[in-house]
């Protein structure tokens, strides 16, 4: 621009390039809106978990027997559980242990696979047979049977839950990162970096393993749903995290059986709570899955 100093075109370049992240979110919710449904159902769930020490109407451990199984009303909007406790309090909460159970598991589980499959594919031969065919041992189990079993093993608590729900998912994304190392293995750059004489470990961290991150990615934002749903199914059977602790999954248990005609509310609201966040992690996780891989992208 005529007249302008280079300090004025500077900041009129900083400015120019300040909203591409817009523009970015912008053409994600335009051409995926389902996408971008899930990341608002994900989005409020992420804000009620940080903030449900300010907005949760009660304590969600106070108990209050003067209210037991009381009816949605004015004063506990979704009612009260057999032990008085505020419902719509403990969902609150309750998206605090599914958010910590769904992204532990899911970060361990997509970690773990990922390095188990960019290392098969890497070394390939007889070490990529060995670690396939331990794989295959793994999807031989369904996944809530491979849980139970780890739970059986290290017992409940939140903590082991999280290694319940992420042993079945590493051969699960690592099948699925092997497949993308396997073409990357056959770059020139990673021919390069083994004529330089890097050691294996640098090869995989540093050369590999970045360039199949789009899939880590899609198969870990899948994960999350799915850890939200086993971690319920755990808690549901008493294997997951135990009472007090607010969990969705504990809230069912408690709920399903004993006061389903009496008090539907007790299960209703929590099973809403469970069936949204799976569906807004799994809307989330297929658009992702659409705008990172070139092959799925529209025109």
């Amino acid at each position: 621009m005529p007249g302008s100093t280079p300090a004025s075109a500077t900041v009129e370049l900083a400015r120019a390039e300040r909203p591409r992240w817009l523009a970015a979110v912008g053409d994600f919710v335009r051409r995926r809106p389902l996408g971008a449904i899930g990341a608002a159902i994900i989005l409020v769930m992420v804000v009620l978990a940080a903030t449900a020490g300010w907005i949760a109407p009660y304590d969600p451990l106070e108990t209050d027997y003067a209210a037991m199984i009381a009816a949605p009303n004015a004063a506990h909007w979704l009612g009260t559980d057999a032990f008085g406790r505020d419902v719509l309090s403990r969902i609150i909460y309750g998206s605090r242990t599914a958010l910590l159970v769904g992204l532990g598991a899911a970060t361990l589980g997509a970690t773990f696979g990922s390095l188990i499959g960019v290392a098969s594919a890497y070394f390939g031969g007889r070490v990529d047979l060995i670690v396939q065919r331990i794989m295959d041992v793994f999807f031989a189990f369904p996944v809530i049977i491979l849980a139970l079993a780890v739970v059986a093993v290290l017992g409940t608590g939140a903590g082991n839950v999280i290694l319940a729900i992420a042993t079945p998912m590493v051969p699960r994304c690592a099948r699925v990162v092997r497949s993308s190392a396997l073409a990357v293995r056959e770059m020139p750059y990673v021919d390069a970096a083994r004529a330089s004489g890097f050691r294996h470990g640098r090869i995989i961290l540093r050369h590999m393993l970045p360039n199949v991150m789009a899939p880590i990615l899609i198969m870990a934002t899948a994960f999350l749903g799915e850890a939200i749903l086993l971690e319920a199914s755990l808690s549901f059977l008493g294997l997951g995290v135990q009472e007090p602790t607010a969990a969705w999954g504990l809230m069912l248990r408690g709920a399903a059986v004993e006061f389903a005609e009496t008090a539907p509310w007790m299960a209703i609201f929590p099973g809403l709570a469970i069936s949204l966040a799976v569906f807004g992690f799994n809307l989330f996780g297929d658009s992702l899955r659409d705008a990172l891989d070139p092959r799925l992208r529209t025109q």
